[in-house]
């Protein structure tokens, strides 16, 4: 049997393994790898390329860069290279039905959440934040909606204490590009049966912004542990110190919930073992934490250095 002459479509890091798999898999020829546009970095912004094309490269494999997916120039190129199945894996556009409907076998996408929940963006995040048991990867043939194609297969796997989103992008990453090899032979072969998603239990998780770091006391502390997890390394998990002249941000690099009864965002203990705040239900205990522009710190050297009191109040 010939190879499947396969396009990729991918930016992030999370692509990097099904890509990777695909590469090395001798019943699948990538014949292009078609990634954002280089973004400027760092100090000096200099053009950084996305991990796809890094690794697209130093495989010898052609890279696409168009700036818009819909660009008539740009579908030309993909329609000259007469692909067999196009797969897309965190990729950053949505794409037209003139893309979908340039391959013979149509475009597969490794989406990394029980689907139809989370939708969209961020389904890593949002799953850990929302206190969900468990998630984990769908591989579906693409319509023009948002994450809506018919399901082909999927997996599961817990969402442990342990598990933060680092760990489980790294994990589902692991887990997409695996059952994205057992899947596309099985459905070039009719072997599948595409499942529309049911409209039943559908949700959507959100682009993350700066501000869903900012903690809210208030809430039980169990909700902000999450939500420390799923934010973690970006935007991070963040309040402020009252009482100043000049409020004084502080990041949360190391917490866990502690069954203690207080006034949300009151510090209840300030010592050697750790800083308790109160929150709506139960209390958070901080063990590592970072002031703007410093570094981090257990929080008995913080506060060493910067005194929080029994009595004051974060927000």
């Amino acid at each position: 049997m010939a190879p499947v002459n396969v396009i990729f479509m991918g930016t992030a890091e999370l692509s990097c393994a099904s890509l990777a798999a695909l590469l090395a898999d001798v019943r699948f020829r990538v014949v292009a790898v078609v990634t954002q546009p280089d973004k400027p970095k760092g100090r000096n912004l200099e053009a950084q390329p996305s991990p796809v094309k890094v690794l697209a490269l130093q495989s010898g494999v052609p890279v696409l860069q168009p700036l818009r997916a819909r660009d008539e120039s740009f579908l030309e190129q993909l329609r000259l290279l007469s692909p067999d199945l196009i797969v897309v894996v965190a990729y950053g556009q949505i794409l037209p039905q003139s893309i979908l409907d340039v391959p013979r076998h149509g475009c597969l996408n490794v989406h990394t959440s029980l689907l139809p929940k989370y939708r969209g963006a961020a389904p890593i995040q949002w799953a850990i934040a929302n206190g969900e048991a468990e998630t984990g990867v769908t591989i579906m043939k693409m319509d023009a909606g948002l994450d809506t194609g018919a399901i082909l297969s999927q997996r599961r796997t817990p969402i442990t204490p342990e598990d933060d989103s680092p760990v489980l992008h790294d994990r589902l990453a692991r887990m997409g590009a695996e059952l994205l090899g057992q899947t596309i032979p099985d459905y070039l072969a009719d072997n599948l049966s595409p499942q529309p998603q049911p409209a039943e239990g559908s949700s959507y998780a959100a682009k993350i912004k700066k501000e869903d770091g900012h903690i809210v006391w208030a809430q039980p502390a169990r909700q902000i542990w999450n939500r420390f997890r799923a934010f973690t390394p970006w935007p991070g998990a963040f309040t402020f110190s009252k009482g100043e002249s000049k409020p004084l941000l502080l990041k949360i690099r190391g917490a866990r919930v502690v069954e203690r009864p207080g006034e949300p965002g009151a510090i209840l203990q300030a010592d050697r073992d750790g800083i308790i705040v109160g929150c709506g239900e139960s209390a958070l205990l901080i063990t590592e934490l970072q002031r703007e522009g410093g570094r981090c710190l257990a929080a008995r050297e913080f506060l060493a250095g910067h005194p929080l009191r029994p009595g004051g109040k974060l927000g």
